[in-house]
């Protein structure tokens, strides 16, 4: 799939963002909401000289809020930032790099801790932002996912959780060498991404689709 997709979209350039603070900023803000309204967030906070962990940290709440207010929950959002930078201060010395020298599992765990940050997140701050190889899942992948019959949802469920469908990344790419491995997760998720936004979404659009070939396969043997 990741061929495939590779072929049909090209490099990603995931994530889109200058800094890694802004990476985390954006994995935080856009939760429940359509990138376009993280960008009005993000352009006003650059504007107000907070797109830095000092520029965040000197902001008060409130400001945050409404600074933030385009991406919606922000009430829920804007402590949840202000948490991660306390956390940054409080057990990395305010330092990214720091941070990103942690080990990969234990520093999971540590983020996972924040309020507002669930699995996705933390994995999108942990590859996009810090560098370490670990594989992104979110609803597009888990609708590719069961289509082509690569999860089935266990019994008395409608959906595959989280960490299989993980797991499923992780497998697929465990035969590359880790330095290649946080590449490969970063553009697999990126162009998941990108097949799910043109083709499977809530309603599959399967004409013309990068991994119709496949579809047809699975539905072949299905009968």
């Amino acid at each position: 799939m990741h061929d495939a997709l590779a072929e049909a979209y090209g490099p990603q350039h995931w994530w889109p963002a200058q800094t890694p603070f802004e990476v985390i900023l954006g994995a935080y803000l856009t939760q429940n909401t359509a990138w376009k309204a993280v960008e009005r967030s993000l352009a006003n906070l650059r504007s107000a000289g907070a797109l830095t962990v000092d520029g965040l940290r000197s902001l008060a709440l409130k400001d945050l809020q409404r600074l933030i207010q385009p991406s919606g929950f922000h009430t829920r959002k804007a402590p949840a930032l202000k948490a991660f930078v306390a956390l940054l201060d409080e057990e990395f010395g305010g330092s990214l790099d720091t941070l990103a020298a942690s080990p990969t599992d234990p520093l999971r765990r540590r983020l996972l801790a924040l309020p507002g940050v669930g699995p996705e997140t933390a994995d999108a701050i942990l590859l996009y932002a810090l560098g370490h190889p670990v594989p992104v899942a979110d609803e597009y992948l888990r609708r590719i996912a069961e289509r082509h019959a690569l999860l089935t949802p266990p019994p008395g469920h409608n959906r595959k959780g989280y960490e299989s469908m993980a797991d499923l990344t992780r497998q697929a790419f465990s035969i590359d060498a880790p330095g290649k491995q946080a590449l490969l997760f970063n553009e697999f998720h990126a162009l998941a991404v990108a097949v799910g936004k043109a083709h499977c979404g809530r309603t599959a659009h399967c004409a013309g689709c990068p991994l119709a070939t496949d579809l047809e396969i699975v539905r072949a043997a299905a009968g």
